[in-house]
């Protein structure tokens, strides 16, 4: 018997989809919360580790709206374990007399045998940890740190140097492409 076509259903129509409100790149992970612009200039960065922080909540918030600072931050090992010092996290705006201290110092998670790794890096002369950026993964604060030996003044001299050469060569090709 024929099918009825008073009331036709397509099988093969899509659904409306469902517009979804835009995410904020920084608390989705597609964007640093924090760069730590200072240290590359600063010190010669070598090995880098990514370390979970022990934060409180309005801390998270706070890094959320893009007020964290890590120019003057650095991490320290003691004991087996290892913490992050002068990172500044600025005040939650919706925060109550609760609100977190914006320089206290931050625990870093990390496994053991990084940790033992770093102290025997850290060890010979010159060595210390330098965070270098904030991020999230996985709606989790994360902090790079980067094992970094201080650079002399001529040292910050040769890479400046050695940047505007690169810009000048990237500039002549792109200008020789041009025409």
């Amino acid at each position: 018997m024929p099918r009825s076509l008073s009331n036709p259903t397509n099988a093969h129509q899509p659904k409306a989809a469902v517009k979804e409100k835009e995410r904020d790149p920084v608390a989705a992970g597609k964007r640093d919360a924090a760069f730590n612009r200072s240290a590359s200039f600063n010190y010669s960065l070598s090995d880098k580790f990514e370390a979970g922080i022990a934060l409180r909540g309005t801390e998270v918030k706070s890094i959320r709206e893009g007020k964290a600072n890590l120019k003057d931050a650095y991490g320290l090992l003691k004991d087996g374990e290892c913490f992050l010092l002068n990172a500044h996290i600025g005040p939650f705006s919706h925060g109550n007399a609760m609100n977190h201290d914006s320089l206290r110092t931050r625990k870093l998670l990390l496994h053991k045998n990084e940790v033992r790794k770093l102290e025997g890096m850290t060890k010979q002369k010159g060595f210390t940890l330098i965070p270098t950026r904030l991020y999230f993964r996985n709606g989790r604060v994360k902090c790079e740190l980067a094992l970094a030996k201080g650079k002399q003044e001529w040292d910050k001299r040769a890479t400046e140097r050695k940047r505007e050469a690169d810009n000048e060569a990237k500039a002549a090709v792109a200008r020789s492409q041009r025409q």
